[in-house]
């Protein structure tokens, strides 16, 4: 080629280290190059809008931005921070032998610390982050950024950390790997970590077959395979996925990992298969963590730098958080349980008809006496739940509504006698007694659970509140405006929040899974 070839990089030691590691094999082919550091982005225009481009990496945009813009004939990246799918006009023409693929820990004072409950890791990288936290629950990863010698800096000024996490290949090229530093074999790294990439336009047909004598076969291979299972499990590169392939005796070893970002959850696959045949080793690897509860982590992440728009006054199993599609959801008790002290002699005296309306009702009572001494004859309670709870701790239902009301009209028509006990909070409702009353059957109330407002002050953006209760939406009014959408368990619930919010939405039936896709439905 007669021209020089003008090679784009960061203007950060280790992107010149990594930019004149390409620069001395083409010139090593015979070829004249120039290296050109991009200072920012901002100096960088285009006749077209970026996103019109797909341009999405952090680290990689002003680059991808100079190459269109012809101000530079080829980018030098690290493979491992390249988005998965490239800009339009935008092709990686080549990768570089692999340097060493593994995370290093580089600690201040010795390793002791790994031993002990509690220790401080600096990391910028979500992956490293739960990864550590998966293998060290107790210890505290805290954010850690900039290029390695700012990062290096930050470990040794701050007296509290304990060690900070860095990729070995990135210290070890520009020779500042300290002697106190040990590789974490047991830590999957990044996918296409240790690899440099080239990238040119897709016309340059020229520049394209002279970078082909550059590229390594065997890394082009093993980081393709990593970085189509990361595009297939659809992780950005700050995904909290591991992933590497290894080729060893003509044979191709697979690794990955997919976590939670607190490291809770952790799911791993491996898959070895002939060269030649290796292929499918991403699809297969990338199905199998999905089919394995990676579905829901992914979910999970896709909602972590967004606004929660809808908050639930209960706080929400996991089971039932990944109900919700395409929303952002949080959630607390809103409401405080306390369980009184039932006077034994109350409970152990035969009671011809009982009301329990809730689960924390049946709570209290099984707390104060055992099942066995109990001589309830009719028991009449309040939803689904409620009646599986009795029935697994107290003893068989006589009848069931899905409310208060449904069950004092039936109590009315069908009660085996003219009284009652009724088990309550001292927050319920007077609908249920006040019908009773009415209608000439005593109710005898005996509080077994305090219900203790509890509310947070919610984020002004959220756009919909789930409630359950009267008392959930009473608790919520203390420290919240009524300016946002309601969603309701029941008409009940539904009643007390009419009297504060202009748009409220009943479930169809009275379950939580209901509620939320009423929320479903309203985002959807």
């Amino acid at each position: 080629m007669s021209k020089i070839i003008r090679i784009g990089t960061r203007d950060s030691e280790l992107a010149l280290w990594q930019a004149k590691a390409v620069q001395h094999q083409l010139e090593h082919l015979g070829h004249k190059t120039e290296l050109v550091p991009v200072k920012s982005e901002g100096d960088l225009t285009l006749d077209r809008p970026i996103n019109e481009l797909g341009i999405t990496g952090v680290f990689t945009k002003v680059l991808d931005i100079a190459l269109l813009n012809d101000d530079i004939d080829i980018a030098v990246h690290s493979l491992k921070d390249v988005p998965t799918v490239l800009p339009t006009d935008i092709v990686q023409v080549a990768v570089l032998k692999r340097g060493n693929v593994r995370d290093t820990l580089v600690f201040k004072n010795n390793e002791e610390f790994l031993s002990q409950k509690n220790a401080i890791i600096a990391t910028g990288s979500l992956r490293r982050k739960a990864q550590w936290l998966n293998r060290y629950p107790t210890h505290t990863v805290v954010g850690l950024r900039g290029n390695v010698n700012t990062r290096l800096q930050k470990l040794e000024e701050n007296d509290d950390w304990n060690a900070a996490i860095f990729a070995a290949a990135g210290i070890g090229r520009i020779g500042l790997r300290p002697q106190e530093a040990i590789n974490l074999d047991w830590m999957v790294p990044a996918p296409a970590q240790g690899a440099i990439m080239v990238a040119a336009r897709s016309d340059d047909n020229e520049v394209i077959e002279i970078c082909k004598a550059i590229n390594h076969e065997e890394t082009e291979i093993c980081t393709t395979i990593e970085r189509k299972f990361l595009n297939l499990l659809e992780g950005g590169c700050s995904a909290p996925i591991g992933a590497l392939a290894v080729i060893k005796n003509e044979e191709v070893s697979f690794q990955g990992v997919l976590l939670s970002l607190d490291g809770s959850k952790k799911i791993e696959v491996t898959r070895k298969e002939s060269l030649g045949k290796h292929h499918n080793i991403a699809e297969y690897c990338s199905n199998f963590i999905l089919e394995r509860g990676g579905n829901r982590l992914m979910d999970d992440l896709k909602y972590v730098d967004k606004e929660t728009q809808v908050f639930s006054t209960k706080s929400l199993t996991e089971a039932q958080r990944h109900l919700f599609k395409n929303v952002k959801v949080d959630s607390s008790d809103f409401l405080r349980i306390n369980l009184n002290r039932i006077p034994k002699p109350v409970l152990k005296s035969k009671i011809n008809n009982v009301i329990i309306t809730s689960q924390n009702a049946v709570e209290a009572i099984v707390t104060a006496v055992p099942k066995e001494e109990l001589q309830f004859k009719n028991i009449y309670c309040v939803g689904r739940r409620t009646k599986r709870l009795i029935e697994s701790k107290i003893g068989k239902v006589t009848h069931s509504e899905n409310n208060a009301k449904a069950l004092a009209d039936y109590l009315v028509e069908f009660i085996d006698g003219t009284e009652v006990t009724y088990f309550c909070s001292n927050q319920r409702l007077d609908e249920l007694p006040t019908i009773l009353e009415e209608n000439q059957i005593t109710v005898n109330e005996v509080e077994a659970y305090q219900t203790v407002l509890d509310s947070e002050k919610i984020d002004a953006n959220v756009e919909g509140v789930m409630f359950y209760s009267p008392s959930t939406v009473e608790s919520y009014r203390k420290n919240n405006p009524c300016d946002k959408i309601a969603y309701c368990i029941g008409e009940t619930t539904a009643e007390e929040a009419r009297k504060h919010f202009d748009d409220v939405r009943v479930a169809k039936i009275p379950t939580v899974e209901s509620v939320i896709e009423l929320v479903n439905e309203n985002y959807n």
